[in-house]
């Protein structure tokens, strides 16, 4: 993995990276909004904080920063230094394990796990996954149909599905089910990190 091009761009993302607390000019600076926009959405209770004691500073802690962005739509990646949110959902706590781990382990991924259709729906909500690997046989539902639940939710192709499975599937059927990729089961780390680096844009 090169890391002698794109350093120009993600150093001001990384200066978020690992910031716990934010003062309203920085949180300005971070959603790209004024900071008068910040203060008053601190004052009403929009944004949650507090004052510095003895003084009129806010702080803003990064997890209700994060939260704010959210239920505002302003995209977090500045502050998530720039890695893609991937949602594993398959019901072999081996499978999420080992994927868990791997994609931990090369950096350009938040990774979050699911091991059903119900909670693969909610998290697809909350988490705003940019990939979701998808494990076709859910012990609660289809994949095919989490997968189709998913692409109307998100309007289209918001979040690229790279289905999982044991049984081979041909490429026309994977597109009419809605999903970007298909990879069969067992496969290779390197394989499907290939497949989701180009996926996610990585």
């Amino acid at each position: 993995m090169s890391h002698g091009n794109g350093t120009s761009h993600t150093h001001t993302e990384n200066r978020w990276a690992d910031k716990r607390v934010f003062t309203t000019g920085e949180a300005a600076e971070v959603c790209k909004v004024s900071q008068q926009t910040i203060i008053r959405c601190f004052d009403s209770g929009r944004l949650g904080g507090f004052r510095v004691p003895g003084s009129k500073f806010r702080r803003i802690p990064r997890e209700e920063l994060l939260r704010f962005m959210k239920d505002n739509d302003i995209p977090a990646e500045v502050l998530e230094g720039g890695r893609r949110r991937v949602l594993i959902v398959d019901d072999d706590m081996a499978v999420l394990e080992a994927l868990s781990e791997a994609l931990g382990r090369d950096g350009r991924f938040e990774v979050k796990t699911a091991t059903n259709g119900y909670d693969a729906g909610m998290l697809t909500e909350s988490f705003r996954p940019h990939v979701i690997l998808l494990d076709v046989m859910l012990p609660d539902i289809n994949g095919q149909i989490v997968c189709q639940r998913v692409r109307q939710r998100t309007e289209g192709g918001a979040v690229r599905v790279l289905l999982m499975s044991g049984q081979p599937m041909e490429p026309e059927k994977v597109t009419e089910i809605g999903a970007d990729d298909f990879l069969a089961k067992p496969f290779r780390l390197d394989a499907l990190l290939a497949r989701l680096g180009a996926l996610a844009g990585v």
